[in-house]
């Protein structure tokens, strides 16, 4: 793909933590890439896999590092699981392995949090982990409760280096139950997806992905026909290339890089 068909974007995905910051450090080069998509007129949404904040949250760490964001314009990969949950009424009472406002992101959507007979255990990037709460999730998934997930990462960038992320925490539950995820929301899953097409109002093809893993965000992006931009600020390295199934279409070193050559294309 050349770097000229970007010209026909109307709409950019945006990964949040390892692309546009890392922690609660706002990369440099994010607020002149964030400017070059206004002069263009693409319209932004972000999304993030990180379920231990909800949208509203973001928002106010967005706006605390210096970017204007409404919570409209944020998807979580909690809100694909409340968008499941519709469609599974059959799953009235969920345990939730996850932050409270993960469990808060469940009440909003009808649904009872219990601490047992659960219909479903929801595993969350559970910053408040205990050996309790663990055991008590391995608990209902042996007596039956559907096996559900917010997002696949295995670690969550940090200044200091990677931290266990939902996919950790749920191969930790895997090897005490024998069991799988069920089912999956987070990117690369279609219910991200389709929550992603919804709020930019256009077709896969005319929204670009950007960010900083293969096996989530650029997984995605090839699998749905989207434009698929890896930045290097995050997990993924060059090496990581060469031996992955998944390739980008195009690959920049930040964000920075990427909103010169945005800038460079005749719109």
């Amino acid at each position: 793909m050349k770097p000229e068909s970007l010209s026909r974007l109307k709409a950019v995905l945006l990964d949040l933590d390892g692309t546009l910051y890392l922690g609660d450090r706002l990369f440099p080069w994010t607020p002149g890439f964030l400017a070059t998509l206004r002069e263009r007129g693409l319209k932004r949404i972000f999304m993030t896999n990180n379920s231990s904040r909800n949208a509203v949250t973001y928002a106010e760490k967005l706006r605390r590092l210096g970017v204007e964001a409404a919570p409209e314009e944020i998807i979580t990969s909690g809100q694909s699981a409340i968008l499941y949950l519709r469609d599974h009424p059959e799953l009235r009472r969920l345990f939730v392995l996850g932050t409270e406002a993960l469990a808060d992101e469940v009440r909003q959507g009808g649904r009872e949090v219990v601490a047992d007979h659960a219909d479903a255990v929801l595993v969350g990037y559970a910053t408040n982990l205990t050996y309790a709460s663990l055991s008590a999730a391995v608990i209902e998934l042996q007596h039956g409760a559907r096996f559900l997930a917010t997002h696949p990462d295995r670690v969550c960038p940090d200044p200091r280096g990677f931290l266990p992320d939902c996919g950790a925490m749920c191969a930790c539950l895997t090897s005490a139950t024998g069991r799988t995820p069920d089912e999956v929301f987070g990117k690369p899953s279609p219910w991200m997806l389709r929550l992603a097409l919804e709020r930019a109002a256009v077709q896969p093809h005319e929204m670009a992905l950007v960010g900083d893993r293969l096996y989530t965000d650029i997984q995605m992006a090839v699998s749905n026909g989207m434009p698929a931009i890896l930045v290097l600020s995050g997990e993924t390295t060059r090496a990581d290339l060469a031996p992955s199934a998944v390739q980008p279409d195009f690959i920049f070193d930040d964000v920075g890089a990427l909103g010169r050559a945005l800038a460079k294309i005749n719109g």
